[in-house]
């Protein structure tokens, strides 16, 4: 056990029972136990398999390639709806975790062959990203713009789009679009670190608030 996970659970506040059931099974299976994304996370020969944590609603297993995994309970869930990998299992209660011990050991085990088989999720390539309105015209003002932000990788392309499609008025997207303009110009994604500050780059890990407290 990591003395990291063991720190991490003694200062939890909620879902405390849960998470130290769900730790002891997932040990149980043979995995490696890390402390990474501020949660406990569990590894296979160093690849992530599982990891564990808590939400105000609910605590949950989530597993990194739960969208292959067959789950013939149909037990698993998306996290948000543009997830494409991860899936998980939520509960609140330790006797929904007891309950689903045998089945939660059962799809750690065929997520461990998986990674094993060294099979991958596939994502659909005809999966292409649509720009708002708003994003198109300031590409037509901006030239050196549309091409920053096309050199970005899909995912940040598409992290950022997400970000500016929430907002529901037009000027709300705008104005969204020109805040990120420079981070984009410069090859930043809307989740990067930009301090250097950050201990898990290349994401934020809100380590930059340390600047604005001096």
């Amino acid at each position: 056990m990591n003395p990291k996970v063991d720190k991490y659970l003694e200062h939890v506040k909620t879902w405390k029972s849960e998470l130290e059931l769900l730790r002891t099974i997932i040990i149980s299976c043979g995995l490696s136990e890390d402390f990474k994304w501020r949660n406990p996370c569990y590894s296979f020969k160093g690849k992530n398999i599982v990891i564990i944590g808590g939400f105000k609603a609910f605590c949950s297993l989530s597993f990194f390639k739960g969208a292959i995994l067959k789950d013939t309970e149909g037990i698993l869930k998306k996290p948000g709806p543009n997830s494409r990998s991860t899936k998980l299992i939520p509960f609140t209660s330790t006797k929904e975790v007891i309950a689903l011990e045998a089945i939660l050991k059962r799809y750690i085990y065929e997520a461990i062959a998986i990674e094993e088989a060294g099979i991958q999720v596939k994502i659909d390539k005809t999966d292409e990203l649509n720009y708002p309105e708003e994003l198109k015209s300031e590409f037509l003002e901006k030239p050196e713009f549309e091409t920053a932000f096309k050199e970005l990788t899909k995912g940040r392309q598409r992290g950022y789009i997400l970000h500016f499609t929430s907002a529901k008025q037009s000027k709300t997207r705008t104005s969204r679009i020109l805040k990120c303009e420079a981070r984009i110009l410069k090859g930043f994604g809307f989740n990067d670190c930009t301090c250097g500050l950050s201990k898990r780059k290349p994401n934020c890990d809100g380590s930059h608030k340390q600047l604005q407290n001096k």
